[in-house]
C-alpha cells in the first residue's frame, strides 16, 4: 500500500524532473521554469479552493475524491507495472482539474494560483479544447 504510493510518487517526480531538464537542455528555460512549479502551484491552487466559500460544493467534493483516490491503496492500474501503473491516478487529476476549471469563476481561480498568469490562462485554454 504504502510502497506503491511511494513508487507512484516517485515514478511521477522523475518524469517531472527529466521532462524540466529536456526542455532546459533545449534552451526552453522559461518553459522548463514554469513545468517546475506547476505541481507545487496545483497544490497551492486546489488547497485554497477547497478553503474558499465561491468555489461550488460540487467541485469540493470532486476534489476530495481526487485525493482519497491518490492515497488508496485500490487502483484500476496496479502501481508496480512500469510507466502505466501510475496513469489511473493522473486520469483522475486531470477530469478533477477539468471540471474544477469549469465550475468555479476565473477570478477565484486567479485569487489562488501562486504561479505565472499566462500558466493559469494555458490551463484554462486546455480545458476548452474541442473533443477530437
Amino acid at each position: 500500500m504504502v510502497r506503491g504510493l511511494i513508487t507512484t510518487l516517485v515514478v511521477a517526480v522523475g518524469l517531472w524532473l527529466l521532462a524540466i531538464l529536456i526542455l532546459f537542455a533545449f534552451g526552453r528555460r522559461s518553459a522548463a521554469r514554469e513545468l517546475a512549479t506547476l505541481i507545487p502551484n496545483l497544490v497551492f491552487l486546489f488547497r485554497g479552493l477547497l478553503r474558499d466559500p465561491r468555489v461550488p460544493r460540487s467541485s469540493k467534493l470532486w476534489i476530495g475524491f481526487a485525493v482519497a483516490w491518490f492515497v488508496s491503496p485500490i487502483d484500476l492500474i496496479p502501481e508496480f507495472i512500469p510507466v502505466v501503473g501510475p496513469l489511473d491516478d493522473a486520469i483522475v487529476a486531470a477530469l478533477v482539474l477539468r471540471h474544477v476549471l469549469k465550475q468555479t469563476d476565473r477570478s477565484v481561480l486567479a485569487d489562488h494560483w501562486r504561479g505565472d498568469a499566462t500558466t493559469l490562462d494555458t490551463i484554462i485554454r486546455l480545458r476548452r479544447l474541442p473533443k477530437g
